[in-house]
């Protein structure tokens, strides 16, 4: 069972120092593209809202960082999600690969644009 953690430093800390710098540069690229987004945790993982709606969501495993950006996130970013293992909100980065921290920045600004005009239509 995994250890319950009360802040997303915390979270961090927790895990090997290679996947601690990983999990600090996802965290930084999240507060780049969603300077307003509020962090907390959701599903025992560091989870991020704006407008009060899911933003996006990362958690560490063993042998890769599983990023969640609800499927509409995964679905705009189809093609160039395509080389890695997928469930419908759910993308896996292998630790043994280069993470592809553009994409994730993309994503991120994706869906803040998303949750922002859903703000605007509602």
């Amino acid at each position: 069972m995994r250890k319950k953690f009360e802040t997303v430093d915390e979270y961090i800390s927790f895990f090997p120092e290679e996947t601690r710098d990983i999990l600090q540069k996802i965290r930084a690229i999240i507060r780049d593209k969603a300077p307003d987004a509020v962090e907390g945790f959701s599903y025992d993982m560091p989870a991020y809202k704006t407008h009060g709606r899911p933003l996006v969501y990362f958690a560490a495993f063993k042998g890769h960082i599983g990023f969640y950006a609800t499927p509409s996130g995964h679905q705009e970013f189809d093609k160039e999600l395509r080389k890695y293992k997928r469930g419908k909100g759910s993308v896996q980065f292998p630790l043994d690969q280069p993470i592809p921290y553009e994409l994730i920045g993309q994503i991120v600004e994706f869906r803040v644009w998303e949750n922002q005009d859903k703000k605007s239509n509602s």
